[in-house]
């Protein structure tokens, strides 16, 4: 196994996982935090940028994982590399987005 195919299916699960929260605002005709808002990642972008942002992400996603190497779901190191890259991203998205939508919640005291 090429330790590359493996850092590629890593960022294929950042892409992939990415690609989630912008294309469900979109579709749901949200605005949502994008690079191409103002501040970017901070302002909100129209809900067809997020379509289309997320639409990228998928694609980008796509040609990591199953464009590079050879990717198998029975393969737990294939498998593995994937799952870091979206437990990775989906943690800090969650703590990013969470400041502007509420999921930060104060800690009691």
């Amino acid at each position: 196994m090429d330790w590359l195919h493996l850092v590629s299916y890593f960022f294929g699960g950042v892409f992939f996982s990415n690609a989630v929260p912008h294309f469900v605002s979109g579709m749901m005709g949200r605005p949502f935090q994008s690079p191409f808002a103002k501040p970017p990642g901070k302002g909100l972008s129209s809900s067809s940028v997020n379509v289309l942002w997320g639409l990228f992400n998928a694609v980008i996603g796509y040609l990591l994982v199953l464009r590079v190497g050879d990717f198998h779901l029975r393969s737990t190191v294939d498998v593995l590399a994937l799952g870091l890259g979206v437990l990775f991203i989906s943690t800090r998205m969650a703590r990013h987005f969470g400041q502007f939508h509420g999921g930060n919640a104060p800690e009691s005291q």
